[in-house]
């Protein structure tokens, strides 16, 4: 009866982890693959609009030109409206890449938050490109 060459312990369990790692990775791959790009039921991707359909949680709604920046930590950006710096609003969204509408006007729907140095903090949860 022939023999078969004897393996180290060791060598076998790093040889056992490694075939593990190798399978998770193959399998995150090919599912990564098959997932459809498709949008969520309830949000809208359009060219001239990004986010949310539910008006009931975002009812809140301005106009004006997104710029970077907060005031004092609360709002990642401004929303700059006609009236001078006491009608800014100050937006956070955890549903849209506001910078991606940076530097243009736009139309906000979202939700009016509780802040502590900004007179209007709202968190948005959808934009509209106007120019």
């Amino acid at each position: 009866m022939p023999r078969f060459p004897q393996i180290s312990p060791k060598i076998l369990i790093i040889l056992i982890a490694l075939a593990i790692i190798l399978a998770g990775v193959g399998t995150g791959y090919l599912i990564s693959r098959s997932t459809s790009t498709s949008v969520a039921p309830g949000v809208v991707n359009t060219a001239k609009e990004v986010g949310s359909t539910d008006t009931k949680t975002f009812r809140d709604s301005a106009q004006g030109v997104i710029e970077k920046g907060g005031i004092n930590g609360e709002g990642t950006h401004k929303l700059i409206r006609d009236g001078g710096p006491s009608q800014t609003a100050y937006l956070v969204s955890s549903i849209v890449d506001l910078d991606q509408f940076d530097g243009k006007k736009v139309e906000v729907w979202g939700e009016t938050i509780k802040a502590q140095k900004a007179g209007w903090l709202m968190d948005v949860g959808r934009v509209k490109l106007l120019e």
